[in-house]
């Protein structure tokens, strides 16, 4: 298939590469090969998409970034030189590369689709202190992203403090995509939900990765629970978690290349609600691009899911390959 639309797909500052090497080496195979991808924008990148039949990418910054600073005036700082990076590398590819921004104090510009933020906000040194953006605190943050009429990703971060203390280091297996990482996105978008924050923002557009970190899986037992049980304990969500992932949630395929998983996804909410990705440098970008294009979806929905939904939703122009 041709012009797909990519959209969790990680680059790092140079500067870090020494840095993101090590991280690397906890979890990729050939570090090297990770880090010099991971990197690059303009070169390996596009290469891979003419290759692949990628017609458009839309960049984040690699986990954990900005949540992993908790002085404001760092985080701030280190967030504005990564939009300010990200959109110089960028703006002579305007029909192949878009770029989420990472949230700071800094207002969203540079024509940045959307904004990306890795789970929960480190709030102190130890770690063991987290921000959530699922109470009325947040209500001003959620309102500016519908007045921009901009998506918003939650994506995964790694665990810390005494969670990765007593949790995760001695089960040190599942640190990441194998559990931990759908564990702690699904804890905070349900938060979302039940704490309010789509009803009182009912334009508001969350994206999640990895075919739904989970939740589609458990959805059913999720929306009995909800509405036979909780809701008469107390629970007031004005609407039910189906009704929420038709109106304010998409997934993505990113990292999940299995075809009857899909169409699992595709009976539970729909193609209307999911976006194709790969997750590149974290998954390979051939094995991502080729698993979609041999996947036996109907051709509508597999155009849906492969582009035009996220043509859509990021209210993309010509980028290339669109109209095939």
């Amino acid at each position: 298939m041709k012009g797909k639309i990519a959209l969790e797909e990680a680059f790092c500052l140079p500067r870090l590469e020494e840095k993101q090497k090590w991280w690397a080496s906890l979890f990729a195979v050939d570090a090297e090969k990770h880090t010099k991808e991971i990197v690059d924008i303009q070169n390996i990148r596009i290469e891979k998409m003419d290759r692949h039949g990628v017609g458009y990418m839309i960049l984040s910054y690699t986990a954990p970034g900005v949540q992993d600073i908790y002085d404001l005036s760092e985080a701030n700082a280190f967030a504005v030189e990564v939009n300010d990076y990200i959109a110089e590398q960028i703006k002579d590819y305007p029909d192949r590369l878009g770029a989420l921004a990472q949230v700071s104090s800094q207002p969203l510009s540079y024509g940045f689709l959307g904004a990306l933020v890795n789970d929960t906000q480190r709030n102190d040194a130890s770690g063991d202190s987290m921000i959530f953006y699922d109470d009325p605190s947040w209500d001003a943050f959620w309102q500016t992203c519908t007045e921009l009429d901009v998506p918003f990703y939650l994506h995964p971060r790694n665990p810390t403090g005494v969670f990765m203390e007593k949790l995760w280091a001695p089960r040190k297996w599942l640190i990441g995509p194998p559990f931990s990482f759908a564990q702690g996105v699904s804890l905070h978008l349900l938060g979302m939900v039940t704490n309010g924050v789509f009803d009182r923002h009912t334009r508001l557009q969350v994206i999640i990765g990895h075919l739904g970190e989970h939740i589609p899986f458990d959805l059913w037992r999720i929306n009995h629970w909800f509405e036979d049980v909780k809701k008469p304990l107390g629970l007031n969500c004005k609407k039910t978690i189906r009704h929420y992932f038709q109106e304010n949630i998409w997934i993505t395929t990113s990292g999940h290349f299995s075809t009857p998983t899909l169409k699992y996804c595709v009976e539970e909410i729909t193609d209307s609600r999911i976006l194709s990705s790969i997750d590149y440098p974290f998954e390979s970008f051939e094995d991502g691009s080729n698993w979609y294009d041999q996947a036996d979806l109907e051709d509508g929905k597999k155009r849906r899911i492969g582009k035009d939904n996220a043509a859509k939703l990021f209210k993309l122009g010509n980028f290339k390959d669109a109209k095939k």
